[in-house]
């Protein structure tokens, strides 16, 4: 006798998937330490902190029985989504399930980065001149695709990248943001507070736009604007997305 399912009446289904997600790698098991440094970063982009899905990883620390409970806590407290728990001994696993989280057992760092300042590159004054005349003092002009996992900044300015901006990676800049390719990851323009910044680029995929702590993510955005060059600013303190072609 076969058995026939009703797919109309089906309540899901179950599909592989590669999502962009932040590895939050622990050198420190000290709830406070992290509380800390977590306040700070706050206070740098607090875009990023906005229910920000996070892995917790645990491999570089030799902590068998740490505070996982405690460090959640300061990470919600901080608007960071602690979401699995990525090594540590058989007792962190069994506190991850514990508290509702995921366990990925240790990775091979072949494919992890640090979400770290990526050094600056320079770029001959030949190349691409538009990009070089927008950039106003105290800017910075990044050459390349910055990948997943990389971050890079202009604390003082305008911020050009000319390549693509890959998922997982983040740009910030204290002005305005110009990408001259694919923008796949996070974009933080404004991050001191100006209101007149914006965030301009050539193809449309961003995870994450801000523009002085007002932001939008990817599933925020006008489906039809998606893989378009567009113009990110704000309007009457919303933030606005229109079209450059």
């Amino acid at each position: 006798m076969s058995l026939k399912v009703d797919r109309a009446g089906m309540a899901f289904t179950f599909k592989g998937g590669m999502l962009p997600m932040t590895v939050m790698e622990l050198a420190s098991a000290d709830p406070e330490q992290i509380r800390e440094q977590l306040s700070g970063k706050l206070s740098q982009s607090p875009a990023f902190f906005q229910h920000t899905p996070v892995v917790l990883s645990v491999e570089k620390l030799d902590e068998p029985h740490l505070a996982l409970e405690r460090i959640c806590a300061v990470c919600r407290t901080h608007k960071l989504l602690p979401v699995a728990v990525r090594g540590g001994a058989d007792p962190v696993k069994q506190s991850a399930w514990a508290l509702g989280l995921g366990w990925f057992p240790p990775s091979d760092g072949a494919r992890t980065r640090s979400l770290e300042e990526v050094p600056p590159v320079e770029v001959p004054a030949t190349s691409a001149p538009e990009a070089a005349a927008s950039v106003a003092s105290g800017g910075r002009i990044y050459r390349g695709t910055v990948r997943s996992g990389q971050q890079v900044s202009a604390p003082d300015g305008d911020l050009v990248v000319i390549g693509a901006v890959n998922a997982g990676a983040e740009v910030l800049a204290a002005g305005s943001i110009h990408v001259y390719g694919a923008l796949r990851g996070r974009a933080l323009a404004g991050i001191h507070g100006d209101t007149d910044a914006g965030i301009f680029c050539r193809e449309l995929r961003a995870e994450l736009l801000s523009v002085a702590g007002n932001y939008k993510r990817l599933e925020d955005i006008d489906p039809h604007l998606l893989g378009s060059s567009v113009q990110v600013a704000l309007r009457d303190a919303q933030l606005g997305i229109t079209t450059l072609d």
